[in-house]
């Protein structure tokens, strides 16, 4: 059982940045591939970047690519999604997840966080 906490949301100007956290509980996290998806008001929640569980290989949704960059210290048993250049497109609630397999599709995850709103004004 992993449980998840996401944090560093909030309102930002388009243009900016923000680095959210996850930071999850027990010992396993080393052993999970690690992923951030968002969903915006009134969409589906959607893929944003994924990483696996040695940190070694990273996936980016075509939308973020080149903005965002997951990373992940698993001695602090923690991922981050760094988001440069933000616009308000952007905004949505953020989540991670862990599960078995670094890819796109959420039912690649068991586990999920609760969430963090970042809101991008224009």
């Amino acid at each position: 059982q992993v449980q998840l906490v996401e944090s560093g949301g909030g309102l930002v100007q388009a243009g900016g940045s923000l680095r959210l956290s996850c930071a999850a509980s027990g010992r396993t996290f080393s052993t999970y591939a690690m992923g951030w998806f968002r969903q915006a008001p009134g969409k589906e929640r959607e893929f944003v970047a994924a990483i696996s569980w040695s940190g070694g290989n990273t996936y980016y949704a075509d939308s973020v690519k080149g903005r965002f960059t997951i990373s992940r210290d698993n001695a602090k048993n923690t991922v981050y999604l760094q988001m440069n250049s933000l616009k308000p497109e952007d905004t949505a609630v953020y989540y991670c997840a862990a599960g078995p397999l670094w890819g796109p599709g959420e039912y690649e995850y068991d586990f999920w966080g609760q969430g963090t709103q970042v809101t991008v004004s224009s």
